[in-house]
């Protein structure tokens, strides 16, 4: 199953840092989720590219990875989901979505969503002490009513709460939390 990395924001609560650039453990973070996707046993990864696409290319080892340009990436995430969903490979039967600013996100963490996948109907997520959050894993047959329902930056949102949602727990192997704010840059060790 193909990995959906979602990495055009601006950081625009960041002082402007694109996040795909923000330094993670001596590489940035465009390349830590494409590892992650990677390592998780995905097959293909498709990384939608925003603010400072140019330098992205420029300074990130993205090997393989399809890159693709999203240039309504200010309009939200919804627009970047929708440029990605375009970019996968025909008769794809779900995928992976995967932020760019979630560090904490694990191999194991993918691994185990991946597990879950039997069809393509299916919705699933990591759940972090019963509460649902990223990554998630999206059924090829809910790619229209993803496309039709999403806007602005609520990505899946709609579609998630519409459906039920298999949960699958890895709070032991992994940490939701995404970087919006310099306080969370600090508490990951970002400069």
């Amino acid at each position: 199953m193909p990995a959906l990395v979602l990495a055009a924001g601006g950081g625009s609560r960041l002082g402007g840092r694109p996040k795909a650039l923000l330094p993670y453990r001596g590489r940035p973070l465009l390349e830590h989720a494409l590892a992650v996707a990677r390592d998780g046993g995905c097959d293909g990864v498709v990384a939608v590219l925003g603010a400072a696409a140019a330098e992205v290319r420029e300074r990130v080892d993205t090997g393989d990875c399809l890159l693709v340009d999203n240039p309504d990436w200010r309009t939200g995430l919804s627009s970047s989901l929708r440029a990605g969903l375009a970019a996968l490979p025909t008769g794809a039967s779900a995928v992976l979505v995967l932020l760019v600013d979630t560090p904490g996100v694990t191999a194991e963490a993918v691994r185990r969503l991946l597990a879950a996948h039997a069809g393509r109907t299916d919705l699933a997520a990591c759940a972090y002490a019963g509460r649902r959050a990223h990554p998630v894993l999206i059924g090829a047959a809910h790619f229209p009513e993803l496309l039709a329902t999403s806007t602005g930056d609520a990505g899946a949102r709609a579609l998630l709460a519409r459906h039920p949602v298999t949960l699958v727990d890895c709070t032991d192997v992994a940490v939701p939390d995404d970087l919006d704010t310099p306080a969370d840059l600090a508490r990951w060790g970002i400069d």
